[in-house]
Formats: structure tokens, sequence, C-alpha cells
């Protein structure tokens, strides 16, 4: 196997940077709906809307992110001394959480006359953080201590799957939830990867069969058949489309490392820039036969996507880790580090608002005080994200 991976285990700024930007503008975006006065562009737009709000730029990002880190993790296990059967254990076991919280998230709406959702949503958060949290090692008591409070988890969340059926309120897998479709693409990009290895070659054509798959289910007027469903993969589940982002950050961490050991940054970042202007060329070329949809996965959203990560990545790339500027965004570091906790502490803090009767201003319900309350609460999320860590609570899968 081609081997391309750093010597040492380098952490890469830009890629962690990366990441922080795009969980706090996730915070930020999922805080402004039911804002008054406040610019269209900002949200998502509608399903036969032709356009790209910012709000539909933002979970691209995150599953390009996605696709970067698997070669990295990957990578770090066999660092390890992980066997290949330890390897896919992991990947399966982290596959298999992400699906089950995104589950958990969708179905987080409560039971008509029993459990509310904000009361459902904080018990789903204390089975997250008990059956996913980092554990210090330990022996005897202490460890046994951790494994009843794993166990107590799965229990707890067992028991909120068990209390929704027994209301007549099953669990509906529906659309998977973000963290859901975010876990079927990790496993795409997981399994890609476990074939071809470091194998840039073979990455680049998977990659590029993955963006054509893309493109062949979304076609207006696609063939009808068994055979059209098998060679167009469309009973994967999820969506082409977003496995081609994952898969785009995934060439781009194989691309950064080969340039890397050969100390040839800068033409690392042409090469970012150039696949981004591609990208737009292609984006070009789709709008007249599809709309730019974020709900309906066009490839004009794909590309246009694809174009502003590429390019992006290689702004940040060459601000932090060749200027070495990473400092600029110490503030919101743990949103890189500790992305998955981030992510779900919002699912504590609304439903504890709402419990306490916590109520905000007028003023902060529409126009700039209110998107300036929305920033404001991402930012509170990204550091209450950093206390935790620094107290060692964490989620990790």
């Amino acid at each position: 196997m081609e081997n391309l991976a750093l010597p040492q285990a380098r952490r890469v700024a830009a890629v962690d940077v990366l990441r922080a930007l795009t969980m706090f503008l996730m915070l930020f975006v999922n805080d402004i709906p039911g804002l008054r006065d406040v610019p269209h562009w900002l949200f998502h737009a509608r399903a036969d809307e032709d356009m790209m709000g910012f709000s539909d730029t933002i979970f691209p990002a995150f599953l390009f992110c996605m696709g970067m880190a698997v070669p990295l993790a990957v990578q770090a296990r066999y660092r390890k001394g992980d066997s290949p059967l330890q390897v896919v254990a992991h990947l399966f076991w982290r596959t298999l959480a992400l699906i089950v919280m995104g589950l958990f998230t969708l179905n987080a709406g409560g039971v008509e006359g029993g459990l509310t959702y904000e009361w459902f949503s904080v018990l789903m958060v204390i089975g997250f953080f008990f059956t996913w949290a980092v554990y210090p090692k330990a022996t005897g008591g202490r460890k046994l201590l951790y494994t009843a409070m794993k166990a107590a988890g799965v229990v707890l969340l067992l028991f909120l799957v068990i209390y929704r059926d027994a209301h007549g309120v099953p669990f509906e897998t529906g659309w998977w939830g973000i963290l859901g479709l975010i876990g079927w693409t990790y496993a795409v990009c997981a399994v890609v990867y476990l074939f071809t290895g470091d194998n840039l070659r073979l990455n680049l054509i998977a990659w590029l069969a993955v963006v054509l798959l893309a493109v062949l289910n979304h076609l207006h007027e696609p063939p009808q058949g068994f055979a059209w469903q098998v060679l167009t993969l469309s009973f994967v589940p999820g969506d082409w489309t977003l496995h081609a982002l994952g898969m785009s950050g995934l060439v781009a961490t194989l691309l950064m490392q080969r340039y890397a050991a050969r100390q040839q940054s800068a033409r690392f970042i042409v090469l970012m820039v150039a696949l981004g202007l591609a990208m737009l060329g292609l984006a070009l070329l789709c709008h007249p036969h599809w709309i730019i949809s974020k709900i309906q996965a066009t490839p004009t959203w794909l590309f246009y996507c694809l174009a502003l990560n590429f390019s992006l990545f290689a702004f940040l790339y060459w601000l932090t880790d060749t200027e070495g500027k990473a400092s600029w965004f110490r503030l919101i570091k743990p949103a890189g580090t500790a992305t998955l906790t981030c992510y779900i502490l919002p699912y504590l803090w609304y439903p504890l608002e709402s419990l306490l009767g916590v109520h905000y201003p007028a003023v902060l319900d529409a126009g700039v005080p209110g998107l300036l309350k929305s920033l404001a609460f991402a930012l509170v999320i990204v550091v209450l994200t950093g206390a935790l860590g620094r107290v060692k609570i964490k989620l990790k899968i």
C-alpha cells in the first residue's frame, strides 16, 4: 500500500480550524429560525427555490470536514498498533453511534400526554453522555463505576425508545437526522478508504465515481428497473450527493499529506484553488439542468459547495499551517476538537431554557440584535464545550 501519511501524528491546524468554523456557524444558523426582519439569504432556501442561502452551505462543509477526518483517524489507529480488524470494528461502532444519535435527535419531539419535548431531550442528552463520554482509564471500583454509568446510559436510551413505542409514537427513521446522514456518509467514505488505503490514484478514481453516482441519482427522468438501481447504487442509505461531499474531503486530506510530505505546500494550495475553480465550472454547466437546492441535494448545489470548500480549505491551510495564524481562531478551538459535544449541547440548552422559563427581551427577536444574540449563543456553546473539556467531560465515538 502506498503510504502518504505524515511520519509523525502532526495535527494539521487547517483541519481543526475549518471544522471549528463550520461548527460555530452551524450553531449560529440553527439559532436564527424564528427571527424577524432578517435577510432571506441567511436562511435555508425552500425546496423549489433556485438559490443557496448561507445556511445551505454549512452542512456540506460539515460533511467535507468529516471526510477529511477519515484517513487521519484510520492512520492514527494504525500508528497506535490496531489491527485491520480492530480498525474495522472502530469504524463500525462510530458509524452506528452517529446513526443512533441522529435517530434520537430526529425523534426528540416528546410524547403528547407524556414526556414533553423538554424532558425527553434532557434525558436523551444524559443518555448520550453516559454512553459515549470519554471515561478516564481506571481499575478496580472506579472502572466498575464507569462501566455501570455506560450501561445506565444504554438503558436510559432504550427506555426512551420503548416509552415512545408504548405511547403509540414509534421511532421513525425518516431522513435519519443530521447526525444520521453524517453517519451514513462516514460509512461510505470509510469503506472506500479501507479498500483504497493511502493510494491517491485509487482514491481519486473512487471520488470521481462517487461524484458520477451523485449526478446519475439525480437525473430528472432516470431509467427504471433493478439493473439501474444496481448501477447507481441507489439503495445505499443517505444520498450520493452527500457521500460526494465526504469523499471530496477525504481526497483533500490525501493531497495535503502528499504535498506536505514533499514540502510543497504552495503547490497544494494552488491545486485546491484549481479544484475549486473546476467545481465552479461544473456548477455553471449544471445550473441550466438542475436548480441550486440543498433540500433536493442537486448536482448544482454539490458543485457550488465543493467550489467553496476546496477554496476555503486552501485559504485556511495557507493562513494557519503556512503563515502560522492558527492562534487567531483560539476562541472557537473547542468547536474543532470537541465537535460532537458542541453539536449536542443545544439539545440540552434549549429545553433547559424552556423548563426554567427563560425569556429574552423582545428587541432580541428581530434584526441585527437578534443576529447578535444568535452569534452570542454560538459562542457561549463553544466556550461551554471548552470548559467541559477542561474537566474531562466530552463526547467521543
